[in-house]
């Protein structure tokens, strides 16, 4: 299902339930109930309940916001990483340097074209990606420099390759969800209490009052849903996450 229909079903949804809720919750305690004998230390209470939830739906808004950052960081430091390991190779013979480059591609098209819907889809990543990465790290460790250019250049490549795979360590701790699910269980209840406190207000079925009603209860789904989108940020929160690795090898996608 396309996540604009998520957010949509998600904001109608909260918007009707709230909406029948104070309908029938009108009904029940009849027209004849005086709205302004509802006790000061309810509406103190509403109030402090909806301040500290916006407290805390911020810090969770941040907080994905802010895993979303490093993940696309850490997408990046990875394809530039290969992409400097590709360049200083240069150096070496031309089978070392065709071995290197041979290896490199093959990971790289198999992280665009598996491995990232695989991770996408299971919040985690493959096997096969992390034995062709291995390769490469092999290529440059085993050959022996010849020369003080080469030897010059053959340790800041190992550091190339080294770093390429911390990136894909921390590529795989942002794979799936980064928000744990207590966390999900107070956003969720949290948001149930404070659109509940309406009721607590004795609101009314006038025009304004369920069209602000409405608004509230579809703000807070809004929210939800941000945050749910952001908490996989390799899944979900960041377009053309893969972009990084097509920069810097345009060839990924093609044939082969």
């Amino acid at each position: 299902m396309p996540q604009w229909l998520v957010l949509t079903v998600a904001m109608a949804a909260a918007c009707v339930v709230v909406l029948v809720s104070v309908s029938l919750y009108q009904r029940r305690v009849g027209e004849d109930d005086d709205p302004s004998g509802t006790p000061d230390v309810i509406e103190y209470m509403t109030m402090m309940i909806g301040v500290v939830y916006a407290i805390v739906l911020g810090l969770a808004i941040a907080g994905v916001w802010e895993a979303r950052g490093a993940a696309e960081d850490g997408v990046r430091t990875e394809a530039q990483a290969l992409h400097e390991v590709s360049e200083r190779a240069e150096v070496l013979p031309a089978e070392v340097r065709q071995r290197v480059d041979r290896d490199i591609e093959a990971y790289v098209r198999h992280v665009v074209r598996v491995e990232w819907p695989y991770m996408a889809a299971h919040g985690e990543l493959t096997g096969r990606g992390a034995e062709l990465l291995d390769r490469v790290r092999a290529d440059v460790a085993r050959y022996e420099p010849r020369g003080e250019l080469e030897s010059l250049v053959h340790q800041p490549l190992a550091d190339q390759v080294a770093a390429a795979d911390a990136a894909r360590s921390a590529r795989a701790a942002s794979a799936g969800a980064t928000m744990p699910g207590v966390i999900w269980f107070g956003l969720i209840t949290g948001g149930l209490v404070t659109v509940g406190m309406v009721f607590a207000l004795q609101i009314r079925r006038s025009a304004r009052e369920l069209l602000l009603a409405g608004l509230f209860s579809a703000l807070i789904a809004f929210l939800l849903f941000v945050i749910w989108h952001f908490d996989a940020p390799l899944g979900r929160g960041v377009p053309d996450a893969a972009a990084p690795f097509l920069d810097h090898f345009p060839g990924a996608l093609g044939p082969g």
